[in-house]
C-alpha cells in the first residue's frame, strides 16, 4: 500500500524550532518527526512514499533523497498552504489504489495497524484512527458523529458546539475516491479546504467510513511543549522496566 506524508507546514507556532526549517524537520528523541512517521509506515508495509513538502522543502527532499529503508520517495509540492484536501490533492496523479495519509506533524505510539487492516478487508472507503478528547478541547478538531456499527456519520471541523468528543488523530486510510471528493471541496470560514469536509461529501454520496478507536497515544506538534512531551513519553518508552 502507498503511503501519504503530509509534510508543507511552516510551523509557525513552533517557533524557534522551525526558524531554519519546515515542522516536519524538528527534531523528537533525536529524529526529524518526518523520520517517525516514515519508520511507522515501513513497518506497516508502505510499497512507496509520496511526501508531500512547501515550506523550505529542500531541507526535507536533500534529508532523505529518493528513499527511506529501502522504500522509494517520490515528492509533490504545495506551493501555499490551503489545508489538507488541499495538499492531498497534489499527489493524485501518484495514487493508484488504497493508500495511508498519515500527517508529518504527529507522533504515534498507536494501533495504526488496525486501520490498515480494516482498509485492506474491503468493507470501507476509508478508515481513521480516532480518540476521545476532553469535551473543551474537541473544538480545535475535526468531530466526528458515528452509529452503532462505528461507522463516521458525519464529520465537521472545528465546531463551535461538538456534538461529540471524538475526533480524527492524524492517520488515515482512503480509496482513491476521496480525491473526487477533495475537488468538490469548496473554501472554509479559514479559507482553507478542509480534509473533514472531503470526508462528509463521501459520507454523503453514501460511501462507507470506520472510526478505529486509538489505543496508545499521540501527538500534534503544534508547540514547543508538544514536542517535548512527545520526547519524554518516547524516552519513557525506552527505559527499561525495573528488574530487567
Amino acid at each position: 500500500m502507498q503511503a501519504v506524508v503530509l509534510a508543507a507546514g511552516e510551523g509557525t507556532r513552533l517557533r524557534p524550532l522551525t526558524e531554519d526549517k519546515p515542522k516536519g524537520m524538528v527534531e523528537v528523541d533525536e529524529k526529524p518527526i518526518i523520520t517517525h512517521c516514515l519508520d511507522q509506515l515501513v513497518e506497516l508495509g508502505a510499497s512507496e512514499f509520496v511526501i508531500v513538502v512547501g515550506y523550505l522543502k529542500e531541507k526535507i527532499m536533500d534529508h532523505y533523497g529518493d528513499e527511506y529503508r529501502g522504500v522509494p520517495i517520490t515528492y509533490t509540492h504545495q506551493r501555499e498552504q490551503k489545508g489538507l484536501a488541499h495538499a492531498l490533492l497534489t499527489v493524485e496523479e501518484h495514487i493508484d489504489d488504497d493508500f495511508m495519509l498519515i500527517l508529518g506533524d504527529n507522533i504515534f505510539e498507536a494501533n495504526l495497524e488496525d486501520v490498515v487492516r480494516r482498509q485492506q478487508e474491503d468493507r470501507a472507503d476509508a478508515a481513521f484512527l480516532v480518540e476521545e478528547v476532553p469535551w473543551d478541547e474537541a473544538s480545535r478538531y475535526g468531530v466526528c458523529d458515528t452509529n452503532a456499527y462505528g461507522e463516521i456519520t458525519d464529520v465537521i471541523e472545528k465546531p463551535d458546539d461538538p456534538p461529540s468528543n471524538l475526533v480524527m488523530t492524524g492517520f488515515y486510510t482512503f480509496t482513491p475516491a476521496i480525491f473526487h471528493a477533495c475537488h468538490l471541496v469548496q473554501p472554509s470560514n479559514r479559507d482553507e479546504y478542509e480534509i473533514s469536509d472531503a470526508v462528509d461529501l463521501l459520507i454523503q454520496s453514501g460511501r462507507t467510513i470506520d472510526a478505529i478507536g486509538l489505543e496508545g497515544w499521540r501527538i500534534d506538534i503544534g508547540y514547543p511543549d508538544d514536542r517535548d512531551e512527545a520526547e519524554d513519553r518516547l524516552q519513557d518508552a525506552e527505559m527499561p522496566a525495573a528488574g530487567d
